[in-house]
């Protein structure tokens, strides 16, 4: 897995893969995640050079060992810092969950180098419906012993995903989860927990980071069934801006894996917006 070092010394994990020549794209995974979680829909964009992160403190980046950076301005830096060591001056984002509030970031402060966003699962505001799961296993070591446990729980607790087999949530657990030899841990920083809990978004108009995607080619996935990302919100989003690219995947919850048909006809759509753009 190479590897890069930030500004601040920590080795960062990434993939460079596909069409040199192509588009750049950077995808950027969800708050727990890594960048195995674009395995599936990787297999769908040979044509474009995908670059993928795993943000600090998760998978096989290194830890930080002052958990207040575990925020959205230097996981943010790290991808800019990312993008230099790859010589690319400009890339289009697909960021999923926390990976798309990193992107709207991005459009904030540096948006000449993004040559478009495409959102998964993901906008200004999040429902509290959708954070309580999330807030309630943040950071905690599973209580299952074995894999094939934790697989049967990871099905059963990701609601709204309909008609998805076995062998798709093994996968996923296998992205979560590492197998010691004491159990099973996350395959993430612990005190990743600390940092969500202390951050506070209340001085932050969440539109105003939606706002700044602004004639930047757009895309919104959303599972139809989504406890995060309401259909309210998914609609207001697409009233400011009627011409962006939007599918609505049914049988998926928080979030799409990005391979479902719906998926994969809206990030061509958005891929050939990113390319005419540019």
């Amino acid at each position: 897995m190479p590897r890069f070092t930030t500004s601040d010394g920590l080795g960062i994990a990434y993939r460079d893969e596909g069409d040199r020549s192509g588009l750049p794209v950077l995808c950027i995974p969800g708050l727990t995640r890594n960048l195995a979680d674009f395995d599936p829909v990787a297999r769908h964009l040979a044509d474009v050079r995908l670059v993928r992160i795993t943000c600090r403190g998760r998978g096989d980046s290194d830890r930080d060992p002052d958990y207040r950076n575990y925020s959205v301005p230097v996981e943010a830096r790290d991808c800019l810092e990312l993008l230099e060591h790859l010589a690319i001056d400009r890339a289009a984002v697909l960021g999923t969950s926390r990976g798309g509030l990193i992107a709207m970031y991005l459009a904030l402060v540096a948006r000449n180098r993004l040559a478009g966003v495409l959102l998964n699962d993901i906008g200004p505001v999040l429902e509290p419906e959708g954070l309580e799961p999330i807030v309630d296993y943040l950071g905690k070591q599973p209580e299952h012993g074995n894999l094939d446990d934790y697989v049967e729980n990871l099905a059963t607790r990701s609601k709204g995903f309909v008609g998805v087999g076995r062998e798709r949530w093994e996968e996923q657990a296998r992205n979560i989860v590492i197998q010691t030899s004491s159990g099973l841990r996350i395959n993430y920083d612990p005190r990743l927990r600390d940092a969500v809990l202390e951050q506070s978004m209340d001085a932050i108009d969440p539109w105003a980071w939606f706002r700044a995607l602004d004639q930047l080619p757009t895309a919104l996935i959303r599972g139809a069934n989504s406890d995060l990302l309401s259909h309210e919100t998914a609609s207001r989003m697409r009233e400011m801006r009627p011409d962006m690219v939007f599918a609505d995947v049914p049988g998926r919850g928080h979030v799409p894996f990005l391979d479902e048909p719906e998926s994969i006809a809206a990030i061509r759509q958005w891929l050939e917006r990113c390319a005419e753009d540019g």
